[in-house]
């Protein structure tokens, strides 16, 4: 055998070894800043980079070995930020199809259950969107666009409002200075019960409503990149089947979690 010939086989073999090698390897870690809204406690509190929601993206992403970084926004814009790409990932594309600009959807993390809330006093039934004619309505930034049917004419009477700071939907609705509220069950309870700390604020009783058949792809983390995004669906299964999940939930509601209902 020519022994400069089996050298060359053998640098070869060893070269295409050492190739297979690297691309069979873990995948590259890296850190993944995604944009998140500002006041949504629990699900995000932006002083201490955490809440339930940072929680569960940060774990899911941890199991490849990425780094969650927060950006935190004004709800609004929160699209706005993913589309220029500012961020690479948002943690909802609030209402706007962001298959149609090439990104990728991740698999549900958490569940925001949107309701109607009234005074139970008012005695306020909302079972289709002509019951909201004459009513003004306070939600969060992009209800309009996640619910057209409900809330479109209601925002084309002038009727309609946003407000970022959901703490403030609590209080207004209290004061009857909205008819309706709409927001996420979870969220509203947490405010009320910040609120109800303060012996001197007496919230008075109210009534959610049901109005739309929940559905968990109505929230999901939007990608830029699909690695990232497989990468992300992977760790957030593997945290729901070693309980980190649950774990994270409890940490923060305890056994006051609403569950998302159908209509």
């Amino acid at each position: 055998m020519d022994a400069r010939g089996g050298g060359r086989r053998w640098w070869v073999t060893g070269l295409a070894a050492a190739l297979w090698w690297l691309g069979s390897g873990p995948a590259r870690a890296d850190e993944i800043s995604m944009a998140f809204g500002e006041k949504i406690p629990p699900f995000c509190f932006p002083e201490t980079n955490s809440g339930i929601e940072i929680e569960v993206l940060s774990q899911a992403l941890a199991f490849r070995g990425h780094v969650l970084k927060p950006v935190y926004y004004s709800f609004a814009r929160i699209p706005v930020a993913f589309k220029s790409h500012q961020v690479d990932a948002a943690m909802t594309d609030l209402g706007q199809d962001m298959t149609a600009v090439g990104a990728y959807y991740a698999e549900p993390a958490v569940y925001y259950d949107n309701v109607f809330i009234t005074l139970k006093e008012r005695n306020i039934v909302i079972r289709k969107p002509q019951d909201l004619k004459g009513l003004s309505v306070l939600s969060f930034p992009g209800g309009a666009k996640r619910y057209p049917d409900w809330l479109g004419p209601v925002a084309r009477s002038g009727r309609y409002f946003e407000q970022n700071d959901q703490a403030l939907q609590v209080l207004t609705l209290d004061k009857g200075r909205y008819d309706v509220v709409l927001s996420d069950r979870n969220i509203f309870r947490y405010f009320t019960l910040l609120l109800s700390l303060n012996k001197s604020i007496q919230l008075r009783p109210v009534t959610e409503q049901s109005f739309v058949k929940f559905n968990p792809m109505d929230y999901r983390a939007v990608f830029w990149n699909k690695r990232y995004r497989d990468d992300f669906n992977a760790g957030l299964k593997h945290i729901k089947e070693n309980g980190h999940f649950d774990a994270i939930y409890r940490k923060y509601l305890g056994d006051n979690k609403a569950e998302p209902k159908p209509e």
